[in-house]
């Protein structure tokens, strides 16, 4: 220990902390804007400078190293002028429009002109900054996250989480110097465009409003309002923890029941529980893991729960899209079956025979659950995805006093039930030790395997393994970062049977949209709610869930049956290739969508349909045969989709039609030179009998 003063009172600190945490650690706060824990820090914005005896000049003191003996002055009269200059320096060339910015209330930099009294440094409009209506400036691509450069500070951090300190991604760096200096893609292509995997984690860092997640909640409100549709929303096992945060708790508080009454307060239907089909999940995905196994084919599998992982997958590395499991992710299980299982046919007529569907709501920590809810041969099953900031911002906006709320709420049936091997799904290692627990009974039913797989445990980023008894050997991937530097060599394909990758380190409980904290320690105590949650759990073991026994007895039959083939499991397809615009286009067919259709062809492009339709050429054609002249489409359990034949070959493209026929399809593509880069886009569609 060290002995140092800070504004004149003595203060202890561990040798190696830097001024600012040796600051905090005394109470003593000083201001930032580009500091966040677990990233480099570079003192760009200046706003943490400090006055150290016998230093020629103020030091940052996020950078800034203490020393024994250390006298330090953080607010000084100088100090303090400095910052009011350096504030007026960003605000002038900030837009003045928190009134309607997603983070007002949120935002470090609105926080500061408030504790500081800046009010008056602030232009009274946004004559002189940046137009935020620049399509320079603001990028609205991405279905999961968005930009307004315009609000940029420059602070780095995006570029931080982006690159080799955070997820190795690199999709966001800077370009330019000085003045227009600001974060950009690679070769300032949309979002959309780039290897983006839609992950968040720059939308948790960024200081203020220049990266959201794409922001779902204010339409959910508005059709909550209109009670048009039955209402159904599911709540991921990360959110009840995490949510407690954005109402002053402390970090690892479990806020279940507060959370299901004020989803009711909102004006939700019924309010069901993600860890549901977590366990189905489970069922699912363990059964398709030893059948694997026994058939010796696609090893290692590779969990395919977080969508962000999979994004990289189709993007990086198709290779190795026939390892991910076919399973759908809790999410997009639990939103088939709120819309077409008997849960559905037992809202009334209407909904039975196809005429309405429930209306669909999800509530995640994670941006790239946005990005899942739209992928091709699930899109509609989950209406609207909100992440815990936003639902956040929709209890606030109601006057729901959270904190005052009963923790008495509880999920509704039949798809609210779950374990606790189900809740600890949001925990990095959760999927892989949940499917050990079931996976090792399933191979011996009369053993007593551990419960227990703390091998697998731990926030820490990083490869975590361990054994499985009559299974084999598996492996968990803490962060995309440290998937990628495990797939650098083909150790992988010989040492594991199976493989969890999340995205964010942390899994869940650190995803993008997860409540922004400065507190370091913030995921470790994430995680130790989860586990607590698990533990205390009557059963913990998905198999032992009786309303998912309930569910295979009525409906499914049995783990990867042909029923649950059809609701449960999904395709993939290398991105930009014929397979995945010819996977795009059957998805806008199923859900009437021309306009969206003839998006991907050609203006001259044709589709040979092989029916009473015959030839249909240009895309203007393609568009109207689509929503005017085939059947209208039907919801809920009558609502049928074309599917791939094969899960996951690129060159297949034979596919199964909803009346169970099966066909092939020939596709040409051309490239089209729109804005930015040339688009691959669909010239010839020629369907055959398979």
């Amino acid at each position: 220990m060290i002995t140092l003063t800070i504004n004149g009172r003595v203060a202890e600190g561990e040798a190696g902390l830097t001024v600012l945490d040796a600051a905090r650690a005394a109470g003593v706060s000083i201001p930032t804007l580009c500091w966040y824990p677990g990233l480099p820090a570079h003192a760009v914005c200046r706003m943490c400078l400090v006055e150290i005896k016998g230093a020629p000049n103020p030091q940052p003191a996020c950078t800034t190293v203490v020393k024994d003996g250390d006298v330090i002055e953080t607010e000084t009269n100088a100090l303090r002028a400095f910052r009011q200059t350096n504030a007026e320096w960003l605000l002038a060339r900030h837009p003045n429009d928190c009134l309607h910015c997603e983070v007002s209330g949120a935002c470090q930099l609105q926080r500061l002109v408030r504790e500081h009294e800046w009010e008056t440094h602030w232009p009274a409009s946004a004559g002189q900054a940046p137009d935020a209506h620049d399509p320079d400036l603001t990028d609205h691509t991405s279905p999961s996250i968005w930009r307004d450069l315009s609000k940029c500070i420059e602070c780095g951090l995006c570029a931080e989480a982006c690159g080799e300190p955070g997820q190795q991604l690199n999709v966001i760096g800077f370009a330019d110097r000085g003045e227009e200096r600001r974060p950009v893609t690679v070769f300032d292509q949309p979002l959309s465009e780039t290897d983006c995997i839609s992950c968040g984690q720059c939308t948790l860092v960024c200081p203020v409003g220049a990266l959201i997640e794409a922001p779902h909640w204010h339409e959910v409100l508005k059709r909550l309002d209109s009670r048009q549709q039955v209402s159904v929303v599911q709540v991921a096992p990360a959110t009840r923890i995490a949510i407690s945060e954005e109402f002053g708790f402390k970090p690892g508080t479990v806020s279940t029941g507060r959370l299901i009454n004020a989803l009711r307060q909102l004006g939700f239907d019924y309010v069901f529980d993600t860890n549901f089909a977590a366990d189905l999940t489970i069922m699912e995905e363990g059964s398709e893991l030893l059948a694997r196994v026994k058939a010796e084919t696609d090893l290692p599998l590779f969990t395919s729960c977080c969508p962000g992982w999979v994004n990289w997958v189709e993007l990086h590395r198709p290779d190795l899209l026939p390892h991910l499991s076919t399973t759908k992710s809790p999410q997009q299980m639990h939103g088939a079956l709120s819309k077409r299982s008997l849960f559905a046919r037992s809202l009334g007529p209407e909904y039975a025979d196809g005429a309405k569907e429930p209306y669909v709501v999800s509530v995640m920590p994670c941006t790239a659950k946005k990005d899942e809810a739209a992928r091709p041969g699930q899109s509609g099953d989950v209406d609207h995805v909100v992440t815990t900031r936003e639902l956040a911002r929709m209890i606030r906006s109601r006057g729901i006093a959270f904190g005052a709320l009963d923790e008495d709420g509880v999920f509704d049936n039949p798809l609210g039930d779950s374990t606790g091997a189900a809740q600890i799904f949001g925990a990095s290692g959760g999927v892989m030790e949940a499917m050990a627990r079931t996976a090792a009974h399933l191979v011996d039913p009369d053993g007593a395997p551990a419960l227990e797989w703390r091998a697998l445990r731990g926030v820490n980023a990083g490869v975590k393994t361990t054994q499985v008894p009559g299974v084999g050997a598996v492996a968990v991937c803490n962060g995309i970062a440290a998937a990628q530097r495990m797939l650098q060599t083909d150790d992988w394909r010989d040492q594991y049977v199976a493989i969890e990758v999340m995205a964010c380190v942390g899994g869940c409980l650190g995803g993008g949209g997860e409540p922004k904290s400065m507190d370091p320690d913030v995921l470790t105590k994430r995680a130790q709610a989860i586990y607590a949650v698990d533990g205390q759990a009557p059963r913990r073991r998905s198999f032992e869930n009786p309303d998912v026994q309930t569910l295979y007895d009525k409906e499914l039959g049995r783990p990867n049956s042909a029923a649950a083939q059809a609701l449960l499991h999904t395709r993939y397809a290398e991105r930009r290739s014929k397979r995945a615009l010819l996977m795009r286009f059957l998805d806008c067919v199923d859900r009437r969508d021309g306009r969206a259709a003839a998006a991907l062809f050609h203006p001259d492009g044709s589709w040979s349909t092989a029916s009473n339709f015959g030839d249909v050429q240009g895309s203007d054609e393609i568009e109207a045969l689509i929503a005017s002249r085939l059947p209208p489409r039907r919801y809920g359990p009558a609502f049928l989709r074309h599917q791939m034949a094969s899960a996951a070959d690129g060159d297949d493209l034979r596919v199964v039609m909803p009346d169970g026929q099966r066909c092939r399809f020939e596709i040409t593509l051309e490239a089209v030179q729109r804005e930015g880069p040339s688009t691959p886009l669909i010239r010839s569609l020629v369907r055959h009998a398979d």
